[in-house]
């Protein structure tokens, strides 16, 4: 992931969850980055020299511009987006329309589509203007248009797909200026967290992934993309997945 020489500064959005701590922990651990700003509404625990933990509420704009406004100077070359929204104590996966609630639709897509977007406004400035950088954002593969297959979940599936088309489009402004930044949306599996403990019974075992094993692999993605993969969303295993 480096740019030359350069030690890279990272930032993971969403580091109190499950995928993002592992995804913290597993660039902190690389020789080739230099620092990792870690970003929840609970500020993580951490004595790790690299990791620096910070706030940001994704549904308070504020805290996004405050901890956007505080990396400004590193330069972050790699940005993670790893928060997201299934279900809490109010929420859960609509299976008919006869489920659909406006307030529940409308907190869905707070989190995972109008925060995330908020993200990209607010940190896409700070990549620095020559070399490679990288914004990538938590996606699903069930925010698919085309591989709708099984209907149902409304609210999750359509934030996802709302969050691809605000992921497609930044990505062609951006690169208006910043030629070697890349934006993409990540499909991170099916990973063994509070996100899908409700919804995995009929999972197999080697298809249910630990959050270790899903941040391994989401880097690896985002260390072979290049500028022409802008816009796009890719799964754990680097394929693509469909608008």
């Amino acid at each position: 992931m480096t740019t030359g020489q350069q030690q890279l500064h990272a930032v993971v959005i969403g580091a109190s969850g499950g995928i993002g701590r592992a995804l913290v922990d597993a660039l902190a651990a690389r020789p080739d980055v230099g620092s990792v700003t870690a970003l929840s509404r609970r500020p993580i625990d951490t004595f790790h020299p690299k990791i620096a933990a910070g706030r940001i509420d994704l549904l308070d704009e504020a805290t996004v511009v405050a901890a956007a406004t505080a990396c400004g100077e590193r330069r972050p070359q790699l940005v993670i987006c790893a928060a997201g929204l299934l279900h809490s104590s109010r929420v859960r996966p609509e299976k008919s329309l006869l489920e659909l609630d406006p307030a529940k639709l409308a907190q869905v897509f707070a989190v995972n589509t109008i925060g995330p977007a908020l993200v990209i406004k607010h940190f896409a400035p700070l990549l620095p203007l020559h070399g490679r950088s990288v914004i990538a954002l938590l996606s699903a593969r069930v925010g698919s248009i085309s591989d709708n297959r099984l209907g149902g979940w409304y609210a999750y599936r359509s934030s996802k797909a709302a969050l691809n088309q605000v992921i497609r489009t930044a990505s062609i402004e951006v690169a208006r200026r910043w030629r070697e930044a890349i934006i993409i949306g990540l499909h991170p599996g099916t990973v063994d967290t509070a996100l899908s403990a409700p919804y995995r019974a009929n999972v197999s075992p080697e298809k249910l992934f630990s959050p270790d094993f899903s941040a391994t692999r989401l880097l690896a993605v985002i260390e072979g993309l290049a500028p022409t993969d802008t816009g796009k969303c890719f799964a754990w295993d680097g394929r693509e997945v469909p608008a």
